[in-house]
C-alpha cells in the first residue's frame, strides 16, 4: 500500500470527542494480515537479496515443480499407492513412475507401505505450488483492477480476494460494476468508504436516494467531488447530514474507490477519461476486509470532517 497506508496521524476532531479518534486510527492488524503485508513488502527486494545469498533456484526445476503440481496436491491430500496415482491423475503406470521417482530423487515423497507419502518438504512444497497457481490465477481475474490499484498502493496483496466477485464493463453493458455496486449498497444497512470520483453517477437517483435516506454513510472524497454533490442535492445531502445519516469527509488525493458494506468490501477502478467505473471487485473473505478496514482507517485519518453548517466552504 502506498505511503497512506501506514499513516496513523490523527483527522481532525468533533464533538464526538475519543470516538471520533478511535475511529481514525487503524486498527491492529492480525497475525495472518501482518505476515501477508510484511511478505509483500519483503518481496519487493526478494530477488536481490536471493542473488546476494547466491540461493536462486535453478528456473528449469522450478518449471518441474510446477509441473509436477498435480501429483504433489493429489499426494498433499492422502497417501497414494500407484495404481490411485495413475488413476486420480489419468496417466499411464511409466509416467506415474517418472513421477514418483523424479519426487523420491528430490526427497518430496518417501514409500511407505506400498504408499507414496510426502515428505514434511513435499508438503510445503505443495503448498507453494497451489498458492502459486493461486495467486497467478487471481492475478489474471483482477487484471482490469490492478494497473489502477498498485501504481498507489505498493503492497496490495491478492491473495484475500483470490474468491472474490469481479463485474467488468463491456461495450454491451458499460453500467455493469456500476449495477454490482448498486445492488450491495441497497443490501447493506451501512457504507464506508473513499473515491477519487462520486461513488456512482449523480444521475443516478437510486444510489443517493440509498446514502441520503437509508443506509448509514461515511464518505471521503475528493473536495470538488463534494461541491459537485452538493450542487446536484444541495437540501437532501444537507439534511441527511444534519440528521447524522450521512457524514462527509475531504482528502487532498485519493488513490482510487474502496467500499465497506456489512458482509462485504469492494475496490473500484475508473476510466480516467470518463469518470466511469469500470471495474468494480468484491469479496467476504475476512483477510480482506481487516485489509480494507486498515487502509480506510488510515485516509480517514487524514481527512477533514465536512461542516454540516457550510459543506461547501
Amino acid at each position: 500500500m502506498g505511503a497512506d497506508e501506514g499513516r496513523t496521524t490523527e483527522g481532525p476532531t468533533t464533538a464526538g470527542g475519543a470516538d471520533e479518534d478511535r475511529r481514525s486510527v487503524p486498527p491492529p492488524g492480525s497475525p495472518v494480515l501482518e505476515a501477508l503485508l510484511e511478505n509483500e513488502r519483503n518481496r519487493r527486494h526478494l530477488g536481490r537479496r536471493l542473488e546476494a545469498a547466491g540461493d536462486r533456484v535453478d528456473t528449469d526445476l522450478l518449471g518441474d515443480i510446477v509441473r509436477h503440481g498435480p501429483a504433489l496436491e493429489a499426494l498433499r491430500e492422502e497417501p497414494l499407492d500407484r495404481r490411485e496415482i495413475e488413476e486420480r491423475l489419468d496417466v499411464s503406470r511409466a509416467t506415474s513412475h517418472r513421477l514418483t521417482r523424479w519426487l523420491d530423487e528430490r526427497d518430496l515423497v518417501e514409500k511407505v507401505d506400498g504408499r507414496f507419502r510426502l515428505t514434511g518438504v513435499g508438503e510445503a512444497v505443495a503448498d507453494e505450488v497451489l498458492r502459486f497457481e493461486a495467486n497467478v490465477g487471481t492475478v489474471h481475474r483482477l487484471a482490469p483492477l490492478l494497473d489502477v490499484v498498485c501504481e498507489d498502493h505498493q503492497e496490495f496483496v491478492v491473495e484475500p480476494f483470490v474468491d472474490a466477485t469481479v463485474t467488468v464493463a463491456d461495450p454491451d453493458d458499460p453500467y455493469r460494476p456500476v449495477e454490482r455496486f448498486l445492488s450491495l449498497v441497497t443490501d447493506s444497512g451501512t457504507f464506508r468508504g473513499f473515491n477519487t470520483t462520486h461513488m456512482a453517477p449523480l444521475v443516478l437517483g437510486e444510489f443517493h436516494e440509498q446514502v441520503f435516506e437509508e443506509t448509514d454513510t461515511e464518505m471521503v472524497y475528493l473536495p470538488n467531488i463534494v461541491e459537485k454533490l452538493f450542487e446536484t442535492y444541495p437540501e437532501r445531502a444537507r439534511e441527511a447530514i444534519e440528521r447524522g445519516h450521512l457524514a462527509l469527509r475531504t482528502r487532498g488525493e485519493l488513490p482510487y474507490g474502496l467500499a465497506i458494506f456489512d458482509d462485504r468490501v469492494g475496490i473500484g477502478g475508473y476510466d480516467e477519461r470518463t469518470g466511469l467505473m469500470e471495474v468494480f471487485v468484491d469479496t467476504d473473505s475476512p483477510i480482506a476486509r481487516e485489509w480494507a478496514e486498515r487502509v480506510y482507517a488510515s485516509v480517514r485519518a487524514d481527512s477533514e470532517p465536512l461542516d454540516a453548517v457550510d459543506p461547501t466552504g
